[in-house]
């Protein structure tokens, strides 16, 4: 199992994020609603609108709470301000973690991550320390129990302006540039593909194989930042082997 997609990761993580479905809510909510204040209400003509509400409904995000960001963020007034900070570090054993925060409180969140980087043995870095090792992609995530074999959706996707597909085991998870996401979403569904969801997301460049010991370790660093209501994604670049996945899942 290649692994290397945030859906990889978050399918082993899924009983933990079902805990937390209320702060994830939250969190896309917010992410709707920054993406509408900046770029204006009509998903048409405001691509990063489309893709934040295309990730609220692969996360089961309901329609009604959508809607009401996108209204709220469309009201009179300057309403809630929100800034976007990346923080970069390292966990256990020198893994590279790459942190995506949306915050109205800058002082809040620096002091969240660092605790959570501080109790897992881990350690903050100076911007750029580990952003090289990671590219931004879409990732858009494809049920294998649809209506096109591997071959045809290879076609598809290329055909649509894709880069690449790739089988997590569970399902396929086609890659492409961050602008041309949403316009192969549309392709696949077009063609009768059953999309589950689609997202931007941080990729490692090269993945790095650890121990299972190290894999855990990091896996609960991520959670720790994610406790934080001003984290949005938590990215590594460990290779999600198939022993690390079974571990995960015990």
């Amino acid at each position: 199992m290649s692994g290397h997609s945030k859906w990889a990761t978050t399918k082993h993580r899924k009983a933990a994020q079902d805990k937390k479905r209320s702060a994830l809510f939250s969190k896309l909510s917010r992410v709707v609603y920054v993406a509408a204040k900046t770029g204006g209400p009509d998903p048409a003509n405001n691509a990063s609108l489309a893709a934040a509400m295309e990730k609220a409904r692969s996360y089961s995000l309901p329609k009604d709470k959508i809607d009401a960001a996108i209204k709220k963020a469309a009201g009179a007034g300057e309403g809630e301000q929100y800034a976007e900070i990346v923080y970069e570090g390292y966990g256990s054993s020198g893994v590279a973690i790459y942190v995506e925060a949306l915050t109205d409180n800058r002082n809040r969140t620096a002091a969240d991550v660092r605790s959570a980087f501080t109790r897992a043995g881990g350690n903050l870095a100076a911007t750029g320390a580990v952003a090289f090792q990671f590219a931004r992609n879409g990732e858009i995530l494809v049920d294998k129990a649809g209506a096109l074999d591997e071959e045809e959706l290879l076609m598809v996707v290329a055909d649509a302006g894709g880069d690449d597909v790739e089988d997590n085991g569970e399902d396929f998870v086609v890659l492409t540039a961050p602008a041309e996401m949403m316009r192969v979403r549309d392709a696949l569904v077009a063609a009768g593909v059953a999309v589950k969801g689609a997202e931007l997301a941080m990729r490692p460049i090269t993945p790095v194989v650890v121990s299972v010991e190290t894999a855990k370790k990091v896996i609960r660093l991520m959670d720790a930042l994610e406790d934080s209501d001003d984290i949005q994604e938590v990215y590594h670049n460990m290779e999600m082997t198939e022993e690390i996945a079974a571990a995960l899942e015990a």
